[in-house]
């Protein structure tokens, strides 16, 4: 299988360093491109067309939330994974709503960054957990007034086991993580995982994770 092409985006360059340090020891990542400001990061996207472009907001000559509609036009196969310092509900509102696929502080772990890559690569979205809720904004009518019959007997036809792994999971726990947490096999929690998002009728994160604050499981 090929590597998942990363571009980096960002003006500090002693952190774009430390990125491509954390991210060449993974046999499955390969930093293709870096760019210091959001018009180079437009020139990478165009010419290279990276699978996956992590972007800072604060960029001269073009920020990234000015970027990212702008990349999702010149390399719509690009999945971008927003990385910054700003810890604002709006800006990961703003940044969802113009297509991105991913957002995560700076401060976070680098093996939430790593996560984070995989996830958006595979077509999810990966956003830090403390911000699970904000993907619920536009919908808080919705939400108020809880999900259907249906979805609470779909819930409850969950195992303990699928439970814990569907808490686990909207909560932004990788597969390794969860299965560490549970002292299982990470095919064991792959395999829980896949028959729980059958039974619940989901097919991706994010609606995973609405589901799981209608019901109101993330205590």
């Amino acid at each position: 299988m090929s590597p998942i092409r990363i571009v980096l985006a960002d003006d500090h360059a002693v952190l774009r360093a430390g990125l491509v340090s954390l991210l060449s020891a993974e046999e499955d990542l390969v930093v293709v491109g870096e760019a210091g400001d959001g018009a180079g990061c437009l020139e990478l996207a165009a010419d290279l067309a990276p699978d996956v472009i992590v972007l800072d907001i604060n960029m001269p000559t073009c920020s990234g939330l000015e970027a990212l509609p702008l990349i999702r036009e010149r390399a719509p196969g690009c999945k971008v994974l927003v990385l910054t310092m700003h810890d604002d509900p709006g800006y990961l509102r703003t940044v969802l709503h113009s297509g991105g696929s991913g957002f995560l502080l700076k401060q976070s772990a680098s093996e939430e960054l790593l996560a984070a890559i995989r996830a958006v690569h595979d077509g999810g979205v990966y956003v830090s957990p403390r911000h699970a809720r904000v993907l619920l904004d536009d919908t808080v009518d919705a939400a108020v007034a809880g999900p259907d019959d249906q979805a609470h007997a779909r819930y409850e036809s969950l195992s303990d086991r699928e439970a814990e792994i569907f808490k686990f999971t909207a909560l932004g726990h990788s597969n390794a993580e969860i299965a560490e947490m549970l002292f299982l096999s990470v095919k064991t929690v792959e395999t829980y995982k896949g028959r729980m998002m059958k039974k619940l009728d989901l097919n991706s994160r994010a609606a995973l994770v609405r589901l799981a604050l209608e019901l109101d499981v993330l205590h």
